[in-house]
């Protein structure tokens, strides 16, 4: 038995190594591609049919080579905190269902997928290649997540717990095409129900939207098993999601290459020496880094092991160190470069341009009566001597090359010199360059292609999974109800607003932002827009808004980042983080009364 657990260890992390590699060389090819379309549109004037649509098929190729990697792990967005409340077999029985979500997911991807591939007919027209090529990615993604799933149970000695999840989830998968069960009811509330029940039990986020869509068809939900496989891969064929793994390459490649320490270094110059100083550079360096990586996770985990020490060694108590840590990491998706905006574009289609600056300001506000806060909490500890003009001139300096991401991206952007995916596909190229000419080893290099590529693949598989979840919504007219329950509170600009927060801060407290999004944002922008309320406006609340969650239990992803890196319990986070959250709710309702249309 020991014999088998060490084989099944083995072929295991060969698997997760082998995906994590092929899912980095994707990356490569995917900036290649990008970075040649611009080369070629202004040294050339000249481009190439079919670069965009090629650079889909290649992000739906990383999506599906990262996608057994979403089992475990960060990468997982799973809840699992209910699990650690439990009994040792009480926990077991849940994991065990949580594993049958998950089979039933990949399930869905192998079959599903194959079945839609031999309804699948004709030619890309640009690229040449049989439309069903697109389809075969996430097939092998989902039988990679099979076997995965297979080897680590067999690794673990969780022989009744593999048998039990791949019975449980073979015999739902096998019963939801057979049976009908007739409710009278919409059938996004069983599939509310089977999402609810996925979550306690702690099965990957996406893996979770896959099985309650397709548990919903047997509730009279009106989408096949091909039809969630469409809608899936659909979900993920924007140019636009190019941007995401540029962005978290980016960043990954700022710290690399220690333009990220100079960040640090300028910003204790410039507030280290008032009372509370190391506090206020921790959120200036947040503030700071904002600019250049577009994710709170990144720059969650980069604090947490830079500031977090310094924090606690100036006398600073750990856990609200530990939470102005994670509270000021949750200005990385507000302010531009934004993961979350992205999101939010590719889920409604509003103006990405827009929504950055829209976010600039949001984050600002948020920094400022962060620092309030940070004041009134934290302002006992002293600060450093006061830096003096030299040093501050020379922390900015060196400063410049980070200073110089954010400018090609807002910039660039903003001026219609390059789109989104292109001023992020460059933003990788300039970050690249700074960490080759640091003497960075090229395993280093080679590594932050592997992670950022695993990172883009979670959050990719999330985007096409909530597509067919954000699609029963629409038909059950999900929206329509929310904009009943605003008219019984007069229906006005106002009213929705507040229902909206409510329904926001309530969502945030129990799912992943980009979750959030991709499901409220199409239901609550058009109730919004029928108020009369500024689309993007109301897009910067909706970020805001579940941003906040991101602090706040049981989820809180932020708190479980930096709860990892420290060694902290997430409870003694959120209990720290109160003035913290206080401040960014001021903040909130503030910018709310500046989406009231006047």
């Amino acid at each position: 038995m020991m014999a088998i657990r060490r084989m099944a260890g083995r072929f295991a992390d060969t698997l997760e190594t082998a995906l994590g590699m092929l899912a980095a060389v994707i990356l490569m090819a995917m900036l290649a591609l990008v970075v040649a379309g611009v080369v070629l549109r202004y040294g050339f004037h000249t481009g190439v049919i079919g670069m965009e649509d090629l650079g889909i098929w290649l992000n739906i190729a990383l999506i599906s080579a990262g996608l057994p990697l979403t089992l475990s792990g960060p990468l997982s967005m799973r809840l699992d905190g209910l699990a650690r409340l439990l009994s040792d077999r009480a926990s077991s029985v849940l994991a065990a269902v949580a594993d049958g979500f998950s089979v039933v997911a990949g399930l869905i991807l192998c079959l599903g997928g194959r079945d839609a591939i031999a309804l699948l007919g004709g030619m890309s027209p640009t690229l040449g290649l049989p439309e069903w090529v697109r389809f075969a990615f996430p097939v092998a993604g989902g039988l990679g997540l099979l076997v995965l799933l297979c080897l680590r149970r067999l690794e673990r000695s969780s022989g009744a717990r593999l048998i039990f999840g791949f019975a449980l989830g073979g015999f739902v998968y096998w019963a939801v095409g057979r049976f009908a069960i007739d409710i009278a009811l919409p059938a996004s509330l069983p599939l509310a129900l089977a999402a609810a029940l996925g979550l306690i039990a702690g099965a990957p986020l996406a893996h979770v939207f896959l099985a309650s869509s397709y548990g919903a068809i047997a509730f009279g939900a009106l989408q096949t098993e091909q039809a969630i496989i469409a809608n899936t891969v659909a979900g993920m064929s924007k140019f636009l999601l190019l941007a995401i793994p540029f962005f978290l390459l980016a960043g990954a490649f700022l710290k690399l290459s220690g333009a990220a320490g100079k960040l640090v270094q300028f910003a204790a110059s410039l507030v280290g020496h008032y009372r509370g100083g190391l506090a206020q550079t921790t959120l200036l360096t947040g503030v700071l880094f904002s600019g250049a990586s577009g994710s709170s996770v990144a720059n969650a985990a980069f604090a947490a092991s830079t500031f977090h020490p310094e924090l606690v060694r100036h006398g600073y108590p750990p856990a609200r160190a530990g939470a102005l840590v994670a509270a000021s990491s949750v200005l990385d998706n507000v302010i531009p470069p934004s993961i979350a905006f992205l999101i939010l574009a590719t889920a409604t289609n509003l103006s990405v341009g827009a929504l950055l600056v829209g976010g600039l300001f949001a984050g600002l506000l948020m920094a400022v009566c962060l620092a309030v806060a940070i004041r009134l909490a934290m302002g006992a500890a002293s600060g450093a001597p006061p830096a003096s003009a030299v040093t501050r001139r020379q922390a900015g300096i060196a400063a410049l090359p980070a200073f110089g991401l954010g400018l090609i991206v807002v910039f660039g952007i903003r001026l219609g010199i390059v789109t989104t995916t292109e001023a992020a596909g460059l933003a990788a190229l300039y970050t690249l360059i700074l960490a080759a000419t640091s003497r960075r080893s090229g395993s280093s290099i080679v590594a932050a292609f592997r992670q950022s590529a695993a990172e883009a693949a979670a959050i990719g598989l999330l985007i096409g999974a909530a597509a067919p979840v954000a699609f029963l919504l629409a038909i059950d007219d999900i929206a329509g109800l929310v904009r009943h329950l605003a008219g019984l509170f007069g229906g006005s600009a106002v009213a929705v607003l507040l229902l909206a927060n409510v329904i926001l801060l309530i969502t945030g407290l129990v799912m992943d932002i980009g979750a959030a999004i991709l499901l409220l944002g199409p239901v609550l922008l058009p109730v919004a827009v029928s108020a009369g309320i500024d689309p993007v406006r109301f897009g910067v609340v909706l970020v805001v808004n579940l941003m906040i969650g991101g602090l706040t239990p049981p989820v809180g992803m932020l708190a479980f980042v930096v709860g990892g890196v420290t060694g902290l319990s997430p409870e003694s986070l959120f209990r720290a983080m109160r003035p913290f959250l206080l401040a960014l709710l001021a903040a909130l309702s503030i910018i709310t009364l500046f989406a009231v249309p006047v």
